[in-house]
């Protein structure tokens, strides 16, 4: 339109306006329909919210919230496995600063199952040593969230706080400048420690290894050890359990051990029988 935000009148943000820039997304932009329905969530939620202030422009607001989420595709998600995981972990060289600290961000990404945004905001006063040792992070919609520590996390976090040496407001995790480190640093430091995993573990070489797949690998651990899908939900900080329930399509020895259960086709159903033993034994 070649107005600045300021000049912009409701009445010009229509549900044909809203719609065309979704479509600029995905044919231009080249965004995937799962960025294009993140996009237009961010519109409703501004519309209801224009349409409770302002019931002369509900009617307005109704033909934006109209306006429907597009279906994608769901891929399958990408996780380590335990012999993954160990690779990965041995891969930070620790004779130097920055492979000390390397291997210690991603044992805590790995046992935590922190998000990339909560990982760099991790401040030393977060870590809680001691009987009961937690690690404390914001997560989203500033929700405070605490992660109990596993031995072998907490020997290696309490070995990093003595080497790093910062205040409580320090960052746990800090640049070569002190700073906090970045998204794409970390990223980054992902992707080179799995590269390097990848010549010890071939299986590593196809996948693509991000702080996210990290995540992944942390709920994976968790629910093929028998942890509740409410438990994930709330290790992980997520709303409810329905996001949960990708992890149960995810790996296909949960669906070999569900099947193993099951009667094979042309078996004849019956109860167990205790032998003459157990019989002896109860009539005592």
């Amino acid at each position: 339109m070649g107005k600045s935000p300021t000049n912009l009148k409701l009445e010009e943000l229509d549900a044909p306006l809203v719609a065309a820039f979704l479509e600029h997304l995905e044919a231009v932009r080249r965004n995937s329909a799962r960025t294009r329905n993140a996009r237009l969530a961010a519109i409703h939620s501004f519309f209801r919210y224009v349409a409770f202030r302002e019931p002369a422009q509900a009617l307005h607001c109704q033909r934006i919230l109209a306006i429907p989420s597009k279906r994608y595709e769901r891929t399958p998600i990408e996780f380590l496995r335990r012999e993954e995981i160990e690779a990965l972990l041995a891969a930070p060289n620790r004779s130097t600063w920055t492979g000390r600290r390397d291997r210690t961000l991603l044992m805590v990404a790995l046992q935590t199952g922190f998000r990339v945004s909560e990982l760099v905001g991790l401040r030393c006063g977060d870590v809680v040593l001691g009987a009961g040792a937690h690690i404390r992070c914001q997560g989203k919609g500033r929700k405070q969230r605490a992660t109990p520590l596993r031995k072998d996390a907490l020997a290696l976090v309490s070995a990093w706080l003595r080497e790093r040496g910062g205040l409580p407001e320090d960052p746990l995790f800090p640049s070569t400048r002190g700073g906090f480190l970045s998204r794409d640093a970390v990223e980054h430091l992902v992707a080179k420690h799995a590269a390097s995993a990848g010549r010890q573990d071939p299986t590593l070489q196809l996948k693509k290894v991000s702080p996210h797949v990290l995540r992944h690998s942390t709920a994976m651990e968790l629910l093929e050890h028998g942890v509740d899908r409410s438990v994930i939900a709330l290790w992980l900080g997520h709303e409810g359990v329905e996001t949960t329930q990708m992890y149960l399509h995810a790996d296909m020895r949960l669906k070999e051990k569900a099947l193993a259960r099951t009667i094979p086709l042309g078996a004849k159903p019956g109860r167990y029988r205790h032998d003459k033993l157990l019989a002896f034994l109860e009539s005592l």
